[in-house]
Order: structure tokens, then C-alpha cells, then sequence
């Protein structure tokens, strides 16, 4: 799978971590920044980066971490096609993909530490989307207020 990561300086040590952990589960990880801690960065343009990558297909699914997760999610989701999550438990983490086909996974770098993540993370690579009706259902209801709210109706 490809995988696009990002992080703001909240993020950026743990980034490393998983970006390493991503590579040795196999994955092709494309690295959205930060590259270098910077105090003073913002969490939007890491988000966007990744949440970017996720919509135009140039990768499978992203991960964002910032200090909290909630910004990086905030973020993400304002891009058509994107859905992520803020996840902070393996059975969210699975659960986001596996009914709600989540595509990008945010956690808070001051929340969860290396293990933690690692677990997140392999839980949210690991599951695929359920094509039960009921969730088709959801998400095509998602889908139809996303294209009403950017005027594509």
C-alpha cells in the first residue's frame, strides 16, 4: 500500500517513527513534511499535504499527526473525498475504514506514544471497506452532502 504521512512540529518525532514502522510492514510511504523541526510551523500545511495526496490518488490512504490530532483531522476534511479520522483506539482505527471507508488516520502525537501509534497504525491499514448495503448506504449519503456543499449536485 501507499502511504502518505505528515506532521507539524507536534507530530514530527513520532512521524519518524511511523514512517520507519510503515517501511518495514512492506509499505511505500511518500513523506509530506515536515523534514525538519521547526517550532513555529502549522499544522494546515502538512494536513493538506497529505489529505491532497489522498484525493488525487497518488496514494492510498494518509496519515497526519499533529500535537492533538483534532486540527490535522479539521484539515483533511475539508478536501472532497477525504474522510478522516481522529483516532486514539485500535477499534476506531478499524472500524473508521471497515464502515466508514476513512481514508486518512489523524492521532495526537501528545497522546499516544510509538506503541500506541504503531497499533493505530496497523489497525487502519489493515482493515478494508465492508460493501454491506447499510454502509454503502452511509456512505453514499456522506458523499451526496459533500458534493451539495461544494455545489455538485
Amino acid at each position: 500500500m501507499k502511504i502518505a504521512i505528515g506532521a507539524d512540529h507536534g507530530g514530527y518525532p513520532l512521524k519518524s517513527d511511523m514512517k520507519i514502522f510503515l517501511e518495514t510492514l512492506g509499505h511505500e510511504v511518500l513523506d509530506k513534511g515536515a523534514f525538519d523541526y521547526d517550532a513555529e510551523d502549522d499544522f494546515p500545511d502538512f494536513a493538506a499535504a497529505v489529505a491532497k495526496a489522498v484525493q488525487i490518488g497518488e496514494t492510498d490512504r494518509g496519515i497526519i499527526l499533529c500535537g492533538s490530532g483534532v486540527g490535522a483531522s479539521i484539515t483533511a476534511n475539508k478536501f472532497p473525498g477525504v474522510r478522516a479520522g481522529l483516532c486514539h483506539d485500535t477499534y476506531s482505527a478499524a472500524q473508521g475504514v471497515r464502515h466508514d471507508n476513512m481514508n486518512v488516520l489523524c492521532m495526537g502525537a501528545r497522546v499516544v506514544g510509538s506503541a500506541l501509534a504503531e497499533d493505530l497504525v496497523k489497525s487502519f491499514i489493515g482493515a478494508n471497506f465492508e460493501h454491506h448495503e447499510r454502509f454503502q448506504r452511509r456512505l453514499d449519503k456522506v458523499e451526496a452532502i459533500e458534493r451539495e456543499q461544494i455545489g455538485d449536485s
